[in-house]
């Protein structure tokens, strides 16, 4: 009879701290923030945070807002690594329940890579699913050949499989053999019609305001009702944030002047107000 007394006792007591017990555990916390290239003050999109010698880390979005969560208390060297730019390091300390924000700068720096193979699979496609989704940035965009002009956007998706142009420097988009009117190209959120060529020639896009774009042929959600062949979300850049900077060229037919300087809110506060997104809960 005792014995069971003490039994019921200790299962009791062990149902009661259980839960506190659990609390404890998921004590963390979470660093957030964005990363920019010092330069420009331009975000440094899709590139790698991590914290050093342990599996925590993840990557920026296209506004360079990248969030570790789940981190247990303690002191940590947060890094970045990105092709093209200075490894960075910051020391960091997480206390229990706190939102940690850190602001990144990276340095643009020259590299000269041997050759080297990869073989294994991306961590990504092993938890995610993008089918049809491709994802482009100006890079990209000037390592296609082009002739009689610049490379942009509309002769980019030309070697995309599954579309077809009419006409060399594009003119009518067909994707999956959906009509033009099936497809809807977006530019920061406001929709665009006759997006691609101006009599044949002129690229609407230009390549130099372009930051990012993402091209659904398939998968894409309900947001973008009404359209049933493809979408196009474009990004554009912010400018230089830090001087008034510029950029000439000269071509075949036509020739360009981008010419930039740093809002006066920019100037008076030294940076650009963002959107945080909302940490998600546990």
């Amino acid at each position: 009879m005792i014995i069971r007394l003490l039994t019921r006792v200790a299962l009791g007591c062990v149902a009661v701290l259980a839960p506190f017990a659990l609390l404890a555990q998921n004590t963390t916390g979470t660093i957030r923030g964005f990363v920019y290239d010092q330069d420009n003050g331009e975000p440094v999109i899709f590139t790698n945070v991590m914290l050093k010698g342990k599996s925590i880390g993840g990557s920026t979005d296209v506004n360079g807002y990248y969030s570790l969560s789940r981190i247990p208390p303690g002191d940590y060297t947060l890094m970045v690594i990105s092709m093209g730019y200075d490894t960075l390091r910051k020391e960091v300390s997480v206390r229990a329940d706190q939102i940690l924000t850190e602001k990144l700068f990276v340095k643009k720096i020259n590299l000269e890579l041997k050759e080297f193979k990869v073989t294994a699979e991306k961590q990504e496609a092993q938890t995610e699913v993008r089918m049809g989704v491709t994802k482009l940035d100006p890079k990209q965009i000037d390592r296609l050949p082009a002739i009689g002009g610049e490379a942009d956007l509309a002769q980019y998706l030309q070697v995309v499989p599954g579309v077809i142009f009419t006409g060399d420097q594009g003119g009518q988009l067909y994707v999956r053999g959906g009509s033009p009117i099936m497809n809807k190209v977006m530019m920061d959120g406001m929709v665009l019609y006759n997006p691609f060529h101006s009599i044949g020639l002129f690229s609407v896009f230009d390549n130099d305001i372009i930051r990012n774009a993402d091209i659904y042929t398939a998968g894409f959600n309900a947001e973008h009702g009404g359209r049933t062949s493809s979408v196009m979300d474009i990004t554009a850049r912010d400018g230089n944030k830090t001087r008034i900077a510029g950029r000439v060229g000269v071509g075949t037919f036509a020739s360009k002047l981008l010419l930039g300087r740093p809002s006066e809110e920019t100037e008076r506060t030294g940076e650009r107000l963002q959107f945080v997104p909302a940490e998600p809960a546990p």
